[in-house]
Protein backbone atom coordinates (compact mmCIF):
# COMPACT_ATOMS: atom_id res chain seq x y z
CA UNK A 1 0.00 0.00 0.00
CA UNK A 2 1.37 3.07 -1.12
CA UNK A 3 0.13 7.32 -0.13
CA UNK A 4 0.49 9.82 -2.42
CA UNK A 5 -0.32 13.54 -1.77
CA UNK A 6 -0.84 16.77 -4.19
CA UNK A 7 -1.82 20.34 -3.17
CA UNK A 8 -3.90 21.29 -6.41
CA UNK A 9 -4.11 25.03 -7.15
CA UNK A 10 -7.05 26.96 -8.93
CA UNK A 11 -7.51 30.15 -10.05
CA UNK A 12 -11.87 30.61 -10.08
CA UNK A 13 -13.57 32.86 -11.93
CA UNK A 14 -16.18 33.98 -9.07
CA UNK A 15 -18.72 32.66 -8.60
CA UNK A 16 -19.38 29.25 -10.08
CA UNK A 17 -18.62 25.91 -10.58
CA UNK A 18 -14.70 25.00 -12.62
CA UNK A 19 -14.28 21.40 -13.29
CA UNK A 20 -11.46 19.76 -12.40
CA UNK A 21 -11.94 16.33 -13.23
CA UNK A 22 -9.04 16.41 -16.08
CA UNK A 23 -6.37 17.79 -13.83
CA UNK A 24 -6.89 15.01 -11.09
CA UNK A 25 -6.88 12.44 -13.64
CA UNK A 26 -4.15 13.41 -15.48
CA UNK A 27 -2.34 13.80 -11.25
CA UNK A 28 -3.31 9.98 -10.65
CA UNK A 29 -2.17 8.93 -14.30
CA UNK A 30 1.67 10.75 -13.89
CA UNK A 31 1.98 8.92 -10.51
CA UNK A 32 1.20 5.29 -11.89
CA UNK A 33 -2.19 4.79 -9.11
CA UNK A 34 -3.69 1.55 -9.16
CA UNK A 35 -6.19 0.75 -7.23
CA UNK A 36 -7.10 2.57 -4.34
CA UNK A 37 -9.35 5.35 -3.02
CA UNK A 38 -8.78 9.17 -4.10
CA UNK A 39 -9.74 12.16 -1.22
CA UNK A 40 -10.05 15.44 -2.69
CA UNK A 41 -10.13 18.23 0.51
CA UNK A 42 -10.40 22.05 -0.86
CA UNK A 43 -8.89 24.26 2.25
CA UNK A 44 -11.58 27.01 2.36
CA UNK A 45 -14.82 28.12 3.96
CA UNK A 46 -16.07 29.67 1.02
CA UNK A 47 -16.12 27.16 -1.79
CA UNK A 48 -16.43 23.77 -2.08
CA UNK A 49 -16.20 20.16 -3.98
CA UNK A 50 -18.91 18.23 -5.87
CA UNK A 51 -19.34 15.62 -8.09
CA UNK A 52 -22.06 16.60 -10.83
CA UNK A 53 -22.93 16.11 -14.02
CA UNK A 54 -20.52 17.62 -16.86
CA UNK A 55 -22.55 16.90 -19.61
CA UNK A 56 -25.27 20.13 -20.14
CA UNK A 57 -24.12 23.23 -18.45
CA UNK A 58 -27.30 24.25 -17.82
CA UNK A 59 -27.35 22.02 -14.67
CA UNK A 60 -24.06 24.15 -13.24
CA UNK A 61 -26.39 27.29 -13.79
CA UNK A 62 -29.65 25.54 -12.05
CA UNK A 63 -27.73 24.45 -9.39
CA UNK A 64 -26.36 27.76 -8.73
CA UNK A 65 -29.23 29.16 -8.91
CA UNK A 66 -30.78 26.43 -6.22
CA UNK A 67 -27.69 27.22 -3.41
CA UNK A 68 -28.73 31.34 -4.25
CA UNK A 69 -31.93 30.42 -3.18
CA UNK A 70 -30.84 28.12 -0.02
CA UNK A 71 -28.41 30.66 1.23
CA UNK A 72 -29.23 34.23 -0.31
CA UNK A 73 -27.77 37.82 0.09
CA UNK A 74 -30.81 39.35 1.61
CA UNK A 75 -30.82 37.73 4.99
CA UNK A 76 -29.90 39.77 7.58
CA UNK A 77 -26.82 37.75 8.16
CA UNK A 78 -24.23 38.97 11.77
CA UNK A 79 -21.20 38.18 9.83
CA UNK A 80 -21.13 41.09 7.41
CA UNK A 81 -16.97 42.57 7.56
CA UNK A 82 -16.19 40.95 3.95
CA UNK A 83 -19.38 41.99 1.84
CA UNK A 84 -22.34 40.42 1.29
CA UNK A 85 -21.27 37.45 -0.35
CA UNK A 86 -18.93 36.33 2.81
CA UNK A 87 -21.71 34.44 4.90
CA UNK A 88 -24.08 32.80 2.17
CA UNK A 89 -20.54 31.83 0.50
CA UNK A 90 -20.03 29.92 4.06
CA UNK A 91 -22.82 28.09 4.00
CA UNK A 92 -23.11 26.95 0.83
CA UNK A 93 -19.72 25.54 1.52
CA UNK A 94 -21.06 23.84 4.54
CA UNK A 95 -24.33 22.52 2.90
CA UNK A 96 -21.92 21.43 -0.35
CA UNK A 97 -19.15 19.93 1.40
CA UNK A 98 -15.51 20.42 1.62
CA UNK A 99 -14.14 16.96 0.76
CA UNK A 100 -14.65 13.83 -1.73
CA UNK A 101 -13.67 10.18 -1.64
CA UNK A 102 -13.71 8.65 -5.33
CA UNK A 103 -12.21 5.04 -5.91
CA UNK A 104 -9.61 4.36 -8.41
CA UNK A 105 -8.76 1.58 -10.32
CA UNK A 106 -5.94 0.62 -12.61
CA UNK A 107 -4.92 4.37 -12.24
CA UNK A 108 -8.48 5.85 -13.28
CA UNK A 109 -11.13 7.33 -11.05
CA UNK A 110 -14.42 5.00 -11.14
CA UNK A 111 -16.56 8.22 -11.84
CA UNK A 112 -20.07 7.81 -13.55
CA UNK A 113 -20.54 8.71 -17.41
CA UNK A 114 -21.60 12.17 -17.02
CA UNK A 115 -19.95 12.58 -13.42
CA UNK A 116 -16.82 15.16 -13.32
CA UNK A 117 -15.54 16.89 -9.95
CA UNK A 118 -16.23 20.80 -9.31
CA UNK A 119 -14.82 23.69 -7.16
CA UNK A 120 -17.41 25.33 -6.60
CA UNK A 121 -16.89 29.27 -5.59
CA UNK A 122 -19.42 30.70 -3.66
CA UNK A 123 -17.86 34.45 -3.66
CA UNK A 124 -18.44 37.14 -6.31
CA UNK A 125 -14.87 37.74 -6.95
CA UNK A 126 -12.27 35.51 -8.50
CA UNK A 127 -9.62 33.58 -5.67
CA UNK A 128 -7.06 30.78 -5.84
CA UNK A 129 -8.05 27.79 -4.69
CA UNK A 130 -5.95 24.94 -3.07
CA UNK A 131 -7.37 21.10 -3.38
CA UNK A 132 -4.88 18.79 -1.07
CA UNK A 133 -5.25 15.35 -3.19
CA UNK A 134 -4.53 12.50 -1.37
CA UNK A 135 -4.54 8.79 -3.02
CA UNK A 136 -4.04 5.54 -0.73
CA UNK A 137 -3.72 2.03 -2.84
CA UNK A 138 -1.32 0.30 -4.68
Amino acid sequence: MRQLQRALRIRTRGQGMAEVTGEVAHWLAGEGAGTGLLTLFIRHTSASLAIQENADPTVQADLMDALDRLAPRSLPYRHATEGPDDMPAHVRAMLTGVSLQVPVAEGRMLLGTWQGIYVIEHRDRRHDREIVLHYCGT
